[in-house]
């Protein structure tokens, strides 16, 4: 097929520079807008109500860089690039990674799914089976005291038996305080102290470095699954709330609008902060959203809702950022809609 040495070298040389281009992982990661999903094709109860309106989750597309995604996304629009430690922690493999975030994603559905029916007052009960350690940060203050799978039964003395009770006790602390922590691993009851440290994106928040799971089994009349697939991380856990909310009670509080929002909650159904809500935004936008709902962190400067708002402002939307802080704040917004 050619001629000469010349041109076969040719070949080579720029198949192997268009290898390298799109499939060298560079240690980058980047953020960019990504889709709604109508979670009435991904929430299933038997028997429920579906308004006139939609309830969506949002996702932020993410992926490690390659040289060619890496110099795409220095030109795009909306696009964040940072290092790859930002994301997934040195000594955390991808796999491990993906993991974790599965699991918050069925932690959230199952917080959100409690804080529905106990606002709808439907049938449900729960039974508490302990909290676990999920995954364990290297160079954070449990790292080497701590492992995956070690049930934690106590802090500072104090018996707990959710992930809740934990990050209260935690919560109550400072960066710097030695906090007792009461485990059991193997069948022995063991007790380690360390020193809680700052997490790296909020030096005013103590932490352990552990990423953790209750282990507690929640029985609700009619049953709830959830088809998210792959979509991992705990950020749709609001939007869920409200979905099983409004097939639970029949009152349409979409009210025939396109309500998107993100937000982690809590079983006492309270919002907090997630990522990339800029990027939500976007994408909320993008796909005909009426009403955005943000994490309003007690004000703080620099929330979601700070965030949001700037977003909106840049892209000259017409999408409502509402603030909200708990669960009660987004329904009571959508209740009071004419």
């Amino acid at each position: 097929m050619f001629n000469n040495k010349k041109q076969v070298i040719t070949l080579i040389v720029t198949i192997g520079l268009a290898l390298f281009l799109s499939y060298y992982q560079l240690d980058y990661y980047i953020y960019q807008p990504g889709d709604t999903t109508p979670l009435s094709s991904v929430v299933e109860m038997e028997d429920s109500f579906e308004g006139e309106g939609e309830l969506h989750l949002v996702t932020v597309r993410g992926g490690q860089a390659t040289p060619l995604y890496y110099l795409w996304a220095q030109i795009r629009p909306h696009y964040d690039i940072v290092e790859l430690e930002q994301v997934r922690p040195h000594g955390i493999s991808q796999e491990e990674y993906m993991e974790a975030q599965l699991q918050h994603m069925e932690s959230s559905q199952e917080a959100a799914t409690v804080v529905a029916f106990e606002a709808a007052g439907g049938d449900i009960t729960i039974d508490y089976k302990g909290s676990f350690v999920a995954m364990v940060v290297e160079d954070m203050p449990a790292d080497g005291y701590l492992e995956i799978g070690d049930e934690i039964i106590g802090i500072n003395g104090q018996t707990v038996s959710s992930s809740e009770e934990i990050v209260d006790e935690t919560s109550a602390m400072s960066v710097g305080d030695e906090i007792e922590v009461t485990f059991v691993r193997d069948g022995e009851e063991l007790t380690t102290s360390f020193e809680l440290d700052a997490f790296p994106d909020d030096p005013e928040r103590p932490g352990m470095g552990v990423s953790l799971v209750t282990d507690r089994d929640v029985h609700v009349t009619p049953e709830v699954e959830y088809e998210s697939g792959q979509i991992g991380g705990p950020s749709a856990g609001l939007m869920f709330a409200l979905e099983v909310y409004n097939r639970l009670t029949m009152d349409d509080i979409t009210k025939g609008r396109t309500i998107v929002g993100s937000g982690e909650i809590d079983y006492e159904g309270n919002i907090y902060r997630i990522g990339g809500v800029d990027k939500k935004v976007v994408s909320a936008d993008r796909d005909g959203a009426d009403i955005f709902f943000a994490a309003h962190e007690n004000g703080r400067e620099g929330s979601n809702y700070n965030e949001a708002v700037e977003k909106a402002e840049e892209i000259d939307t017409n999408v409502e950022i509402v603030p909200v802080d708990t669960f009660q704040d987004a329904l009571d917004y959508l209740n009071n809609l004419e």
